[in-house]
């Protein structure tokens, strides 16, 4: 994980490895930043969803017991969520760089869309096929 200072407080950049091995031992809150649309096409299961265009830094889960990491599609996005976290007063937020994009690239499975019949179907890039 790469750490950035910037003026309101720590921002990590977290790899889409750090962030699945992180997920499976339950110590972190994944959330999607994404849109709604986004989401029901394809997501990381287990993941929450709070999208950028209504996020309200107040409205989020308490790190106490879990770091929250937030993602997008490319890492933008999440990026941008995670700074304006960092602006409202929490003095440490990560995301993953890369976004789901990265995740699939990894060949991690995800909850994709099968198109025959619009149902979810656990998906994974490195084999095209759940």
């Amino acid at each position: 994980m790469e750490t950035e200072k910037t003026e309101n407080g720590i921002l990590e950049h977290w790899t889409p490895e750090e962030v699945r091995t992180a997920f499976e031992r339950d110590e972190i809150i994944l959330i999607d930043v994404r849109t709604p649309q986004e989401f029901n096409v394809e997501r990381i299961g287990g993941a929450l969803l709070a999208p950028m265009q209504a996020f309200q830094p107040n409205h989020m889960p308490s790190q106490a017991d879990k770091r929250i990491v937030f993602h997008c599609g490319s890492g933008v996005r999440s990026g941008k969520v995670a700074t304006q976290c960092l602006r409202s007063g929490v003095d440490r937020i990560a995301h993953m760089t890369g976004g789901l994009g990265a995740w699939k690239e990894a060949g991690f499975e995800y909850t994709g869309t099968d198109m025959a019949t619009g149902a979810p179907k656990t998906m994974s890039q490195a084999t095209g096929k759940d």
